[in-house]
């Protein structure tokens, strides 16, 4: 096993760190890790995130559902048009992007290229979630009507689906706002979403990659070593704290992919 690898397997160690403290942001570093360490096309390293975060959400989910936090009803109800829209983005459309979108004499928009921009304005998205000081707000229980549910799902379905990502920044806040549950029980519900999404989505790379098994079971064992630690340390740790500064982390690796992909290439 050479150095590379092992600094690959350290990382899947960070993964699931942050996933047990911070209850998200896997994919955030499981992807850049992939791509700029370990030398995957972003195709490939965005499939690989998706079992990565999916199985160790599932670690998450066990650990949040013995506490209460999770509605698994309302999870499930945003869970059927998310994973179909992954599915569907993994196995039809990220396959048929052409692999040069835009050619000129001094530049190449490649499909690769794209990906990784989109990934970076995610993270930017998901740096501001995580920066913010977000205000408390007493708001009843109140569910939305299913169609909505069913479009959000669609929408959100299909843009971790795009960039490999659990999605979990994305479905707190949509939980939150449309489905008017309580923040720490939107964390839990969130971690079932995602785990059915990334690993209804992987099924979909399944049939057009091919897939380096032994070095994703062990990148996947460490990430949910990874996570059981940080659960354990979160009782000892200002989440709030932690969140913001990952954030910051987060903010500073999207700048830095926007510059790889469109300055240096």
């Amino acid at each position: 096993m050479d150095t590379i690898h092992l600094l690959g397997y350290a990382g899947a160690l960070v993964v699931g760190l942050v996933l047990g403290l911070i209850g998200g942001g896997g994919s955030i570093l499981t992807v850049p890790l992939l791509v700029y360490l370990l030398s995957y096309n972003p195709i490939t390293a965005t499939a690989y995130s998706l079992f990565v975060v999916g199985f160790t959400s599932l670690v998450g989910t066990f650990q949040k559902h013995k506490k209460g936090l999770v509605d698994f009803k309302t999870g499930l109800a945003f869970s059927f048009p998310s994973f179909m829209a992954v599915y569907l983005s993994r196995r039809y459309l990220v396959p048929n992007i052409p692999d040069i979108l835009l050619q000129s004499e001094d530049f190449e928009l490649t499909k690769e290229m794209v990906i990784m921009v989109f990934f970076a304005i995610i993270m930017l998205l998901a740096s501001y979630s995580m920066i913010k000081n977000k205000k408390k707000t007493n708001t009843p229980e109140k569910k939305q009507h299913y169609s909505k549910t069913f479009v959000q799902g669609l929408i959100i379905g299909t843009i971790t689906g795009i960039i490999g990502a659990g999605g979990g920044f994305l479905y707190v806040p949509a939980l939150v706002l449309w489905a008017n549950i309580p923040m720490k029980k939107a964390v839990g519900t969130s971690l079932i979403i995602v785990s059915i999404n990334s690993l209804i989505g992987f099924t979909g790379d399944i049939q057009t990659l091919q897939i380096e098994w032994g070095f994703l079971l062990l990148f996947t064992l460490m990430s949910i070593l990874g996570i059981l630690i940080g659960v354990f340390l979160s009782k000892f740790i200002s989440s709030k704290k932690l969140k913001k500064g990952f954030g910051f982390f987060t903010l500073i690796m999207a700048i830095y992919i926007i510059y790889k992909e469109l300055y240096i290439s």
